[in-house]
């Protein structure tokens, strides 16, 4: 049974940094394309970050691009969004998801239609 389960949110000031993890069972995320969205309230869920298993490639959104590391740990079976210079903008609820496919290309590897299987989600708040 696929499950991913999110951690790491938090309350932190603008400027400052968060990692969030997306640990998964019932399948190794190195196989797997891993995406992360958020969605804030009022808004639809978006694409952050994803990463393709075939070669490690990995797509960002514009608006962290520069800002947002994904990258994964195989002995741990988990994938990372490491998080800086955090804006209020940033605040949402950050969701890893996967869809059992390898190879992961644009626009599709940022849209929540392209996956299947989802996290209960962590809340980022970013807020002096």
């Amino acid at each position: 049974q696929v499950q991913l389960v999110e951690s790491g949110g938090g309350l932190v000031q603008p400027g400052g940094s968060l990692r969030l993890s997306c640990t998964a069972s019932g399948f190794t995320t190195d196989y797997y394309v891993i995406g992360w969205f958020r969605q804030a309230p009022g808004k639809e869920r978006e694409g952050v970050s994803c990463i393709s298993s075939s070669d490690g490639t990995t797509y960002y959104a514009d608006s962290v691009k520069g800002r947002f590391t994904i990258s994964r740990d195989k002995a741990k079976n988990t994938v990372y969004l490491q998080m800086n210079s955090l804006k209020p903008e940033d605040t949402a609820i950050y969701y890893c998801a996967t869809n059992g496919r390898q190879v992961a290309t644009m626009p599709a590897a940022l849209s929540p239609k392209w996956y299947d299987y989802w996290g209960q989600g962590t809340q980022v708040t970013v807020s002096s």
